[in-house]
């Protein structure tokens, strides 16, 4: 049971970063290259995308528990604890923390600066649209604040996260475990912070959760419900 603890909490984190990436590229295309974003951005593709992130991290963090040599660690029967050896937890901060990060990074830079080449063309036409170009520039800004929004939650992430790879990197002698519950403290609240921001940016979020609350959603013909 310790075991499979252990395996669902390093999946959780590795898919969690990976999901994140993921986003990051949706926008980049959504944002870079609107007219390809139909094509290069499917239902199948998006579905592929995901179950490879989560394959990948499955197969990955196996790697911790299935031979697991720190069971002399445990200091009472019964008591899960996980003890990261220092050069496999160097390695697992650049693997599943710092290159996906440099990666989110690249790609909200090269969003940042098209948005703000888009935004600035929209001011200087503004006048001159027509109906079918006023169109064109509401796609334009609802796809805008969509990699707003997503920012704002990868930057909540990122400093969620953060700490606990901080305390991964330190040495043993140096952490202690009222910085361990305080690192998981904050490593955990992010999974509270997600639906809450998820409500407070899209309404769609907002009824989609009302339709299950309600149960509504057990009732029939619930998949064609509008949640726009």
């Amino acid at each position: 049971m310790c075991s499979l603890y252990k395996f669902v909490s390093c999946v959780s984190v590795s898919a969690s970063v990976g999901n994140m990436v993921l986003i990051s590229v949706d926008r980049y295309v959504a944002i870079c290259y609107p007219l390809h974003y139909p094509t290069r951005v499917t239902v199948r593709k998006v579905n592929l995308c995901i179950f490879l992130c989560w394959l990948c991290s499955g197969l990955y963090n196996s790697l911790y528990v299935t031979n697991d040599p720190f069971q002399k660690y445990i200091p009472c029967y019964g008591q899960c604890v996980l003890v990261v050896n220092y050069i496999l937890g160097t390695a697992d901060v650049f693997i599943s923390f710092i290159i996906p990060v440099t990666l989110i990074i690249l790609l909200y830079m090269k969003v940042f600066v098209v948005a703000v080449s888009q935004a600035r063309a929209m001011r200087s036409h503004i006048t001159a649209v027509t109906l079918q170009c006023s169109v064109t520039l509401t796609t334009k800004k609802s796809e805008l604040k969509a990699a707003r929004s997503l920012g704002i939650l990868v930057v909540v992430f990122l400093t969620c996260f953060f700490p606990y790879y901080c305390v991964t990197l330190a040495e043993e002698i140096l952490v202690n475990s009222s910085s361990v519950v305080f690192v998981v403290s904050v490593f955990s609240f992010n999974s509270f912070l997600n639906p809450v921001m998820y409500a407070l940016f899209y309404s769609w979020f907002r009824k989609a959760v009302k339709l299950i609350v309600t149960l509504q959603i057990l009732q029939p013909g619930s998949c064609e419900a509008n949640v726009q």
